[in-house]
């Protein structure tokens, strides 16, 4: 019997044309199981880390955000205060001026004065005092230093004066008022500063009796 009268069945599954050779396609899908499982599990580490990555920029990119709007915020804010400052320091000028005016005639003369002269004093007076209210509404207030402890922060010390029955380091005189805007010092207080008598001998310790 001749090769082409064989039986398709008793033929090869090789020879027989109804039957597909196995192809690379066909055997990643017949793959082992545990490699599956593998390939899985490098998969879903891989994307963890993504999103980790990805959650962690997320998070200084709104880190940074914030600080962005907190520091725009403390700007405005202190615009708002300190954005007359250059202005302020020019009004002082005027403010010492009045000062000096008023200065120039002594409490009993300003007492007697009569007329004109009188209400010219008024007139001094009273804008001087409108002036100090009116930088007042805008923050800048006038530092007290008459009376309180030297501090270098608000005072500028300009000479001393030997005084012991004041503590040492006591601003006695004001020769130019020191003006606060806000916070922060917008002239400091030009001062005579108490300089204190010797200091008190110290307390002897009786000697222990042999």
């Amino acid at each position: 019997m001749s090769d082409d009268n064989r039986n398709p069945a008793d033929q090869p599954d090789a020879d027989r044309p109804d039957v597909a050779a196995p192809t690379p396609e066909t055997a990643e899908t017949t793959a082992a199981p545990e490699d599956l499982a593998s390939q899985l599990a490098a998969e879903k580490e891989r994307l963890e880390a993504e999103v980790a990555t990805l959650k962690d920029k997320f998070l200084r990119a709104f880190a940074e955000a914030d600080n962005v709007r907190r520091r725009a915020e403390r700007e405005v804010a202190d615009a708002k205060v300190y954005g007359i400052t250059g202005f302020a320091r020019d009004v002082l000028t005027v403010a010492d001026d009045f000062e000096r005016a008023l200065g120039v005639i002594d409490a009993e003369a300003r007492e007697k004065a009569e007329g004109t002269l009188k209400t010219l004093l008024d007139g001094i007076e009273l804008t001087s005092r409108a002036l100090t209210q009116t930088l007042g509404k805008h923050g800048v207030a006038r530092i007290e230093a008459e009376g309180a402890k030297f501090d270098p922060n608000l005072h500028q010390a300009m000479f001393e004066v030997p005084n012991a029955e004041v503590p040492s380091g006591t601003v006695v005189q004001v020769i130019q008022p020191g003006y606060k805007i806000g916070e922060r010092v917008l002239r400091p207080a030009l001062v005579g500063v108490s300089k204190g008598g010797p200091k008190a001998a110290p307390v002897e310790t009786p000697a222990a009796e042999g």
